[in-house]
């Protein structure tokens, strides 16, 4: 199984957002899953590569060129994908895993998880989606969706289409979870 992390390229003002990256990192690479993230060695994409595969994990960075240009990659991954667009960056990303998990970040990390759910509502991919609230960093964005399906915008149950804690290990456990469920409907299905 590879989850695909989406994070900051910056590492945030608050020591927290590193911590839990780091914590999330290894315990990915020690339950014997992949990393699939955005091929940064800086901010929190540098820090959660560097934990992955310090922890003897496999991590696979997918980058546009652009960025490649700009000595951002992370040339000490298990394997670097290097692609045209931020669009292709993504498709890849989304191929290449099994699950998602957003920690904190900016419009880019916003922009890759609330594409994948997009995908998830209209029935593109079925693969586990999750917050890692850390610090409570995601509870006014959970405000607003909360807000949005009160006014008739978003349904219920597509809100509910990510998981979302603030432990990692919780986090993961719940992805499980999801992609367990996921198995038996296709066994159904069959």
């Amino acid at each position: 199984m590879r989850i695909c992390v989406f994070c900051g390229a910056n590492a945030g003002a608050r020591p927290v957002f590193a911590e839990a990256t780091k914590e999330l990192g290894a315990l990915i690479a020690r339950r014997g899953m992949g990393v699939v993230y955005g091929g940064g060695n800086v901010g929190l994409m540098g820090i959660l590569a560097g934990a992955a595969l310090e922890a003897g994990g496999e991590v696979i960075g997918v980058i546009p060129k652009r960025l490649v240009d700009r000595e951002l990659a992370h040339t000490g991954v298990s394997a670097l994908h290097i692609v045209p667009t931020m669009h292709e960056r993504k498709a890849l990303m989304a191929d290449l895993s099994d699950a998602f998990i957003a920690l904190p970040g900016g419009f880019g990390t916003l922009d890759e998880i609330f594409e994948i759910l997009t995908w998830a509502q209209m029935g593109i991919h079925s693969k586990p989606c999750g917050v890692l609230n850390v610090d409570g960093f995601f509870d006014s964005l959970m405000a607003f969706l909360d807000r949005a399906v009160e006014e008739g915008l978003l349904q219920l149950r597509n809100r509910n289409l990510f998981a979302i804690a603030s432990d990692p290990g919780e986090l993961i456990r719940m992805l499980d979870i999801r992609a367990s469920h996921r198995t038996e409907e296709v066994k159904d299905v069959r």
